[in-house]
């Protein structure tokens, strides 16, 4: 990967920032992305906010960032709003900034920034560009993870409302209610030409899962290839036992999961399976999941 670099053509006092809002964050997150603007505005930094108003939104103003004119554009909201964003800068150039303001954050723990609204804008700022590697399911970007089985399935279940009252424990709830539900159906999963099965299959890009938790310990984003996590049991017991070694990001040591490195896998399985990426439904079995060749410029905490 290449070293770190400046974000753009503007100085970091001076960078020029789209800072895209997602008004589902609710009254409080937006007095958090205010007071961030503020303090950017005062660092010396040009910034014009955008507010989305419908899904997909965000991808449509990123898509419209021009390098030279835009140094970074900046995702306000959850992995949601970072994954339309990042498919939204894919060709422009522009560096990818987080200010986290959803229910999981993951990609602002992988990289290790505080939600603190002063170290946030300091980041976006003063930080550090450096490409990552992202990947593609079905030709879709994703920062962090890819799933499919167990795993989409809780993702597709698990309600709003639950989400704002529990945060990123609304995932566990529903991971406990889907163990005695799920047909914990098979599937056929090909990675780099080699064949396996296994019931619920994660491609991570990055360590974490869920917010602070550890699926796949050796994931790199200046890696390209995934750490792709093959769960083989099935029942609320497996859920329970896989959940718990989550927690300690020990998932791998089960003799029912392997963690196989590839930079292309196949999954197939029952037609219509849902697939997750980034903690969103976004595709069906079958599906392709692979290393974009265009790295991704992230802004990392300075």
């Amino acid at each position: 990967m290449e070293k770190a670099e400046s974000a753009g053509s503007s100085p970091a006092s001076s960078r020029h920032i789209i800072a895209i809002f997602n008004p589902a964050a609710g009254r409080n997150r937006r007095q958090r992305f205010d007071e961030i603007v503020t303090l950017l505005r005062k660092a010396g930094c040009n910034v014009t906010v955008r507010v989305t108003e419908r899904p997909g939104h965000a991808e449509e103003i990123a898509r419209g960032a021009k390098a030279g004119e835009i140094d970074i554009v900046a995702a306000a909201g959850g992995d949601g709003t970072i994954n339309e964003v990042v498919n939204g800068l894919r060709g422009t150039g522009v560096a990818l900034g987080i200010i986290p303001l959803g229910t999981a954050n993951v990609v602002a723990d992988e990289i290790g920034l505080k939600k603190d609204p002063a170290t946030v804008a300091r980041t976006l700022a003063e930080g550090l560009v450096k490409p990552i590697h992202v990947g593609l399911c079905n030709g879709r970007r994703f920062v962090m993870m890819a799933g499919v089985g167990f795993d989409a399935n809780v993702v597709a279940r698990v309600s709003l409302a639950l989400k704002k009252v529990l945060g990123p424990l609304a995932y566990v709830w529903t991971a406990g209610v889907q163990g005695f539900r799920d047909p914990f159906a098979a599937c056929d999963v090909i990675i780099d030409g080699a064949a396996y099965k296994s019931v619920s299959v994660v491609a991570c890009n990055g360590r974490r899962y869920g917010g602070p938790f550890t699926a796949a310990p050796d994931a790199n984003f200046a890696d390209d290839s995934f750490q792709v996590v093959l769960m083989k049991g099935r029942g609320p017991l497996s859920v329970t036992r896989y959940g718990a070694a989550l927690l300690v990001g020990k998932v791998g040591l089960w003799p029912d999961v392997d963690i196989i490195t590839g930079r292309d896998v196949a999954i197939a399985g029952t037609a219509g399976q849902a697939v997750q990426a980034d903690g969103d439904i976004i595709a069906a079995l079958p599906v392709r999941i692979q290393v974009d060749p265009e790295p991704v410029r992230l802004v990392y905490p300075a």
